[in-house]
């Protein structure tokens, strides 16, 4: 399955360029205020999926590294925290542990995306945002060129062509 989306700055240049795919015989979806929202299209939301990632990691990695730090303690025997004792510097080691597991967390289950952002969702939806609308087709490969003829001639601020991906 092969999409295009095309960006245009409003919603009039928006239904004709639909109109004229239509008369084609293309179907076409459109984005923006009054059509479906990215939620509905499916457009995932960068931010929500790094966030679901982290939380899956930090499942895992935070009781790991209570356990490794707490084990690290307890096979060196440092005594790095005279003032805990013996038991709470293996806690301590535990709990230190667990932090570097809530950071591994960050950084290996994608929690640099919240901050850096990342693939080509999020730009759609800050241009859904500024008030612009994008039209989504999809199909074969020769009805998606077909399809960016067409929009061409509406003079999209942006057009782009993907391939799915299939595993």
């Amino acid at each position: 399955m092969n999409y295009l989306v095309a960006v245009l700055s409003d919603r009039i240049q928006a239904e004709a360029a639909d109109l004229a795919l239509e008369k084609e015989g293309i179907n076409g979806t459109i984005l923006g205020r009054g059509y479906k929202s990215a939620d509905e299209f499916g457009l995932i939301d960068p931010k929500e999926e790094a966030k679901k990632q982290v939380k899956l990691m930090a499942i895992w990695l935070v009781p790991f590294g209570f356990f490794s730090g707490f084990t690290f303690s307890l096979i060196t025997g440092l005594d790095t925290f005279a003032w805990a004792g013996e038991i709470g510097n293996h806690v301590i080691g535990g709990i230190l542990g667990a932090g570097s597991g809530a950071m591994g967390s960050v950084f290996v289950g994608g929690g640099v995306g919240l901050f850096e952002g990342g693939g080509d969702a999020l730009p759609y939806r800050n241009r859904l945002d500024a008030g612009k609308y994008l039209i989504v087709v999809q199909g074969s490969e020769t009805l998606t060129r077909q399809a960016t003829r067409i929009l061409r001639q509406f003079d999209p601020e942006n057009i782009q062509g993907y391939a799915a991906v299939t595993k």
